[in-house]
């Protein structure tokens, strides 16, 4: 006969733990950077129990967006690129950088229709997340885009050529688990994106 023993954790404090003090920047130094691209900081932190860091790194890299566009049929818009610091082409989304006179949601328009040459008036944003929670590495901006339509040919000025495909939902989401979409802010978003759909369509069916 099997016996069950029942292990019970001690409550984290964790709200009065956080809420002891912040970390400290003290002084920052910069040791590499390449405007608008990269930039890499030397922090000296002292922590809230009185400990110091002399040698702490942040990376500073431009915000980005990310989109996960349906159709009207409720195909994915993805697209195959060339990916250098993955060295290798993948499946992915149309993602890309936030411009100095943009939002985010500007930013995810025209990255959709440069990329892909599509346009959607039915947007929801899937959040904003940082990429290193440790060392930063910028934030992206994640979101569904609903009712795509095709409307000119994509923006042929990128570093890479970019092959649009679509992808029915249960195909894009057997792609994400084989490991297809390698950048995980892609992967990230467009799990996302088929969580919201699934759950929606499920609340539907309650109605």
């Amino acid at each position: 006969m099997r016996t069950h023993v029942v292990v019970r954790t001690p409550v984290l404090e964790f709200d009065r733990m956080v809420k002891q003090g912040e970390w400290v920047v003290e002084s920052t130094r910069s040791l590499l950077r390449r405007p608008p691209w990269i930039e890499v900081r030397e922090e000296h932190i002292k922590l809230p129990d009185g400990r110091r860091v002399d040698d702490f790194y942040t990376v500073r890299l431009r915000d980005f967006v990310v989109v996960a566009p349906l159709t009207v049929e409720g195909e994915l818009v993805a697209v195959t690129h060339y990916r250098h610091g993955f060295g290798g082409t993948v499946l992915s989304l149309p993602s890309g950088f936030i411009e100095t006179d943009e939002t985010p949601a500007d930013a995810a328009r025209r990255e959709l229709f440069e990329e892909t040459g599509f346009a959607a008036d039915d947007w929801t944003r899937l959040g904003t997340f940082v990429v290193d929670g440790n060392r930063g590495c910028g934030n992206a901006h994640a979101y569904l885009a609903r009712g795509a339509r095709h409307v000119a040919e994509p923006d042929a000025s990128d570093l890479a050529p970019i092959s649009v495909e679509l992808l029915g939902l249960e195909e894009a989401a057997g792609r994400l688990w084989r490991g297809d979409v390698a950048e995980l802010a892609c992967a990230s978003a467009l799990a996302m994106a088929l969580v919201k759909i699934d759950v929606e369509s499920h609340c539907t069916a309650r109605v």
